[in-house]
Formats: structure tokens, sequence, C-alpha cells
């Protein structure tokens, strides 16, 4: 794949440029701020945008801001994020665009577990999703006012929990040890105690964002 990379620790730049390189990607440009990112993406059109959510000059939010302006201007390129933390709100607000498909948000403690963030990285680049299991953990967390994940049963919540970090079906049976017809099953009664079957959206990252959207509710 053709990727930039924006990331402000030189020492992790530098490794994710040399590790990339090794996997047979191309790697396009690589900066230590968000500034130029959007105008580079523009230009060079990329496969995947891979950025760090805190960056200079405030080291706040510059990354993601970044991440939405090419999601909402160049929506053919998947964008996986990289954070030191789960924060909540900037994953919500990455999943709730207009633009679902290829996007991902992985803890930087992941990017050490190589074929993990290999396989991330593959199934944003072809338009799926990749949620590290805590983000993940954090917005399905059970709200204290009300609790839609109470109808599931305990295999559902781990077939949702599958979806969302963004498995296909065929990867959810295998991981969890059910046939395909299972997964199919459980997933149908999912969207139907969520009360999701109305939604109009489809593609396989659309019902997984349906299914967060509505659970971050």
């Amino acid at each position: 794949m053709r990727l930039i990379l924006a990331e402000d620790s030189t020492l992790l730049r530098e490794g994710l440029v040399r590790l990339l390189a090794e996997e047979g990607h191309e790697v396009l440009a690589a900066f230590g701020d968000a500034e130029r990112l959007p105008a580079a993406v523009a230009a060079e059109r990329p496969d995947v945008v891979i950025a760090d959510v805190r960056m200079p000059p405030t080291h706040t939010d510059e990354g993601l801001r970044a991440a939405l302006e090419i999601r909402r201007t160049c929506p053919d390129v998947g964008v996986l994020v990289l954070s030191q933390y789960v924060e909540r709100r900037y994953a919500t607000e990455l999943l709730t665009g207009d633009h679902t498909a290829g996007v991902g948000y992985l803890l930087k403690d992941r990017v050490a577990q190589v074929d993990e963030f290999l396989d991330a990285l593959e199934r944003v680049g072809d338009g799926q999703a990749a949620f590290d299991p805590e983000v993940v953990r954090r917005l399905l967390v059970r709200s204290t006012r009300t609790d839609p994940l109470a109808r599931l049963t305990g295999r559902e919540g781990q077939v949702l929990a599958e979806m969302a970090q963004g498995h296909t079906n065929a990867a959810i049976a295998a991981r969890l040890h059910v046939s395909l017809s299972a997964v199919e099953k459980h997933i149908n009664a999912i969207f139907d105690k969520l009360g999701l079957t109305g939604e109009s959206a489809t593609g396989y990252s659309r019902r997984v964002l349906a299914v967060l959207r509505y659970l971050d509710t």
C-alpha cells in the first residue's frame, strides 16, 4: 500500500517507516506534526494515512482534526489513528462522520504487537474497520441510566465486541470457534434486540457504526 505517516515521536516514526518498508509498503511521507498532513494527502492520494491523535504544537487533538478533515475531503483514503490512551470522545467522533469505511483506532501499545498492527492496517486499507479491543470495551461500556446490552446473551455480547473491532463474519466464526451460520444468527439477533433492524446503512463497516452509535447514546 501507499502510506503517509504523522507521528511526533521520532523513534516511533522512524521505526514504523522501517517496518512498513520491510513489509513491502511505500511510505510517501512521514511528518512530525499534523499541519502538513491534509495537503500531502490531497496531493499524493495514499491508500492509508497513519496519524497520532496528540501532536505539536498543543499536543491535544491536532492529529484527530487532520484525520477528520481527510475523511471529509478524501473519503477514499483510509485513516488509522494511533493514541497513547483510550480517548472515547475522539474515537466516537471518528466513527460518527459521514464516511465510515476504512477507519481504525489503535492504542500505541498495539503497534508493538506487529502482526496485529499489520492486520489492522490491511483491514483499513481494504475499507473495513479496525478498532483496538480496549477502545471497543470503552465504547461499549454500559450506561448507569440505560443498558441496551442487557437483552443480549453472553455469546451475542462476544459477537458484538468482535464486530466492533472490525472482524468479518468468517473471522468471528474462526475466533469464537463457531459456525458461520451461527455468527449470522447471532448478528441478526443483536440488531433485532438493539432495535437496529430498520437501519438503512449497508455494508459491514456501517453495521458496526450503527451499533457503536446506538450504544454511545
